[in-house]
């Protein structure tokens, strides 16, 4: 019997029970969070989960955005399934975990619950009810106390949600490798430098 798995679009495949971080690329991840539509596509306008963590990592400090933008990330290979019927799938979740863990490890990042992450995530999802669910009438407990974004959602094209994800990983990534970069010459040449020098 074949194990089951899944294929991406650069042609990489993935076992469900055991994914690799060698298969795992970012474009794959952008790509197919792009063509994801929030909230099983019941929304007014198309709303990516691409754009959905774009505007989480916008909301979180420095040192949690690149796990903000990645919280969903398992979501590129396991698709979108809302709340509800994921608690009717008990083994949804241990997959949908390994697959977090895998993306974690891959990208050299803890995906792991965060209290911030989970804020910043609520905090988008009640800006998006307000902008993209306005004929919802009956209220979210887990929103209770939770104000949205003063800013509005403008939706975008699948083409131009994956841009934005694709354009966040780099800034981040690339400051994360400038300032470890920055470090190491620091450690490393440092004792040869003059103070005034070390101390830019």
């Amino acid at each position: 019997m074949s194990m089951p798995a899944i294929s991406t679009r650069s042609g990489r495949r993935l076992y469900l029970h055991n994914p690799s971080p060698s298969q795992i690329l970012i474009d794959d991840i952008a790509h197919g969070l792009a063509h994801q539509c929030r909230f099983n596509g019941q929304t007014n306008q198309f709303y990516s989960v691409a754009q959905h963590s774009v505007i989480v990592a916008s909301i979180l400090p420095p040192e949690l955005k690149l796990a903000g933008l990645l919280h969903d990330a398992a979501e590129a290979y396991l698709g979108d399934i809302v709340q509800p019927l994921k608690e009717l799938l008990p083994d949804f979740e241990a997959i949908e975990s390994r697959f977090a863990s895998v993306i974690g490890e891959r990208f050299n990042v803890d995906l792991n619950h965060n209290v911030e992450i989970k804020r910043a995530d609520l905090i988008a999802l009640a800006t998006e009810r307000r902008d993209l669910m306005p004929m919802e009438i009956v209220e979210w407990e887990s929103l209770a106390g939770i104000d949205p974004l003063r800013r509005s959602i403008n939706p975008l094209s699948p083409e131009k949600a994956k841009a934005e994800f694709i354009n966040c990983y780099l800034n981040l990534t690339l400051k994360k490798e400038n300032k470890r970069s920055a470090k190491l010459n620091k450690s490393l040449f440092g004792s040869f430098l003059p103070r005034k020098l070390i101390s830019l």
